[in-house]
């Protein structure tokens, strides 16, 4: 009968947890017949009675989550399921790169008309110069 003692006592303090997780997780509107600090109050003054108690009367009818709501280790239905990418250095992205070449024509096509513009600058100040100036 002494070696009955210790696995019970283990067996009441699993009793107790699995009872308390299960109170404390609940919605407080989904607890049965008394509110959940009755609940947490009857768990551990009243054992191994009290989680008992709790499982049969006080515990949510549905446990099932609700429609809408991501429950962990739920995973996710087929059509919902988000799309994996795999990370892609940007050197390995032809994408990025893609991008990089449009930038890279679109700078050199904006060098090329700032270059041109300060060519016709030049010129546009050099013949006023030998319109004022003519033995320059």
């Amino acid at each position: 009968m002494a070696r009955l003692y210790p696995i019970l006592f283990l067996a009441d303090i699993a009793l107790i947890v699995i009872a308390l997780i299960s109170c404390l997780s609940a919605d407080e509107g989904d607890l049965r017949a008394l509110p959940r600090i009755a609940w947490v109050f009857i768990i551990l003054l009243f054992s191994p009675i009290g989680p008992i108690a709790y499982l049969i009367a006080g515990r949510p009818i549905n446990a099932a989550p609700r429609p809408g709501v991501w429950q962990p280790g739920g995973g996710f239905p087929e059509a919902e399921r988000p799309l994996l990418r795999r990370q892609v250095a940007p050197d390995d992205d032809p994408d990025f790169l893609k991008g990089l070449a449009k930038q890279n024509r679109d700078d050199a096509d904006l060098l090329r008309r700032w270059e041109d513009d300060l060519k016709r600058r030049e010129d546009e100040l050099k013949r006023r110069e030998r319109g004022e100036n003519p033995e320059g």
